[in-house]
């Protein structure tokens, strides 16, 4: 903060275990990685490269030693782990993995389907070595998955040893625990958190609407994902009640109604005059 004010949430230092944020790389080069990190590295807690995209990625081992060089976390998208697993080259993807220093790896079954049991044996086996995240909700907008279900994988995910579980919302926002408009799926969310603690959880929200919906339901410390490299610093801004959509979630209630009835009296002063 470049100015002190009160009635801003605090924010954890890094490295967080609460309020973190994960930004999509779908491809950034070099030089757009350092001016990121100019920007936005004292705010990004981990860097996920999206789905295949550390196959064809140039430069590779470059960029993930300046996310980490800049205390960041890289890993590879679950959507990668899926596409050694169906051809089963899991030795070979935590070769991969090795190979480019990664601590932090995703286990996921968004695009194929994994029996549950052997993916907790997976994560449970990872977590040797890794910090694991995995992911629960399919990429498939056709696949529906009742409440329980969320519930159960998420808490048996985290008991096998997963870090944090990733609420499937994809880079567009319109799967998983959103509608297809990308509305939040309130019902479905509301269910998952009376079972699995909120701060275990990390979303995907790529859409602005859907991160001031969880900051208004969670406050500034909750777990948001799929941020582009160029949002970075307006969520911030939305935890810390620094832009419209947000602005009134921290300050004190009489301060929030002052300000309310000031700009209903305006309204009501404009209306008359133009009556």
């Amino acid at each position: 903060m470049n100015y002190k004010l009160p009635f801003v949430p605090d924010r954890s230092p890094k490295p967080r275990e609460k309020g973190v944020t994960m930004m999509m790389d779908k491809g950034l080069s070099l030089r757009e990685v350092e001016d990121f990190i100019q920007a936005s590295g004292n705010l990004t807690d981990l860097v996920k490269l999206g789905f295949g995209t550390a196959l064809v990625t140039n430069d590779l081992e470059e960029k993930i030693k300046l996310y980490r060089e800049a205390g960041i976390r890289p890993y590879f998208g679950g959507t990668l782990f899926e596409v050694f697993y169906a051809r089963n080259k899991q030795k070979d993807y935590l070769k991969f993995i090795d190979k480019y220093g990664l601590d932090l790896l995703e286990v996921s079954d968004g695009s194929i389907i994994i029996n549950h049991d052997e993916k907790c044996e997976l994560i449970n086996k990872f977590s040797k070595n890794y910090t694991v995240l995995s992911e629960v909700g399919s990429k498939d907008s056709g696949i529906l998955i009742s409440p329980g279900k969320w519930i159960k994988m998420m808490s048996t995910e985290l008991e096998a040893g997963s870090w944090k579980v990733i609420a499937e919302g994809r880079e567009s926002g319109n799967v998983g625990v959103f509608r297809p408009n990308g509305s939040a799926h309130t019902i479905l969310i509301n269910r998952i958190i009376s079972k699995v603690a909120p701060e275990k959880i990390l979303w995907e929200a790529p859409q602005k609407n859907q991160q001031v919906w969880f900051i208004k339901l969670f406050g500034a410390e909750v777990n948001l994902g799929n941020i582009a490299p160029n949002e970075m610093i307006p969520l911030e801004c939305l935890r810390l009640g620094l832009r419209g959509d947000t602005f009134f979630e921290f300050l004190p209630d009489d301060y929030a109604a002052r300000l309310k009835q000031v700009n209903s009296d305006e309204d009501e002063l404009e209306e008359e005059q133009e009556g």
